[in-house]
């Protein structure tokens, strides 16, 4: 399978997943997270706002600003393909985006840059037992990557997981990837 279908593939196992299912998956990644060494030895905290069936967010970012840790969501340029983190400390900073994602108001928010980030919790879709991700097909965060030097992982359901991504010399491996039932570790 390609990546297109290996993405439609995986939306439609997490469009059928009960709400039961996600909210109580979503818990189990949310306590292995808080316990893992790379989140307690991060202050500042990149991530994305959690939309549909993808692991909840929310929480997490909740979480951070309870443990007082710097939360930074992307705004992406779609004209561009890139993005930059802004630094926000409530929910009211951010608009609708690009593919209706949450973005942080720019006016109401700081920039930060890629070596200001402690951690970044990278969105995918499908993932392989390599560490290899798809993501939602723009390719932001594999340009992202190419240029972040600090710690970074991935948070998915088990049913997210296929044999083999068809990965290209571009794409990036996550070097952690943390499930409902394990936390899977590379180098």
């Amino acid at each position: 399978m390609n990546k297109q279908e290996i993405r439609k593939k995986i939306k439609n196992k997490l469009d059928k997943m009960s709400l039961e299912d996600y909210w109580s998956n979503s818990f189990e990644i949310h306590k292995k997270l808080f316990n893992h060494a790379v989140w307690k030895n991060s202050s500042i905290v990149a991530i994305t706002v959690s939309r549909g069936k993808e692991v909840d967010t929310a929480f997490i970012i909740n979480q951070a600003w309870k443990e007082n840790k710097t939360v930074a969501v992307p705004k992406c340029d779609p004209a561009t393909k890139t993005m930059v983190f802004r630094v926000i400390s409530t929910f009211e900073q951010l608009e609708e985006g690009y593919f209706g994602i949450l973005e942080p108001i720019v006016t109401d928010t700081k920039g930060l840059t890629s070596k200001e980030i402690e951690l970044m919790i990278v969105p995918g879709v499908a993932y392989d037992f390599n560490g290899y991700r798809i993501g939602y097909g723009g390719g932001y965060f594999d340009r992202y990557l190419s240029d972040f030097h600090n710690k970074y992982l991935s948070l998915a359901f088990t049913q997210q997981f296929v044999d083999h991504i068809p990965a290209k010399s571009f794409d990036i491996a996550i070097p952690i990837i943390i499930t409902e039932k394990s936390v899977f570790t590379w180098n």
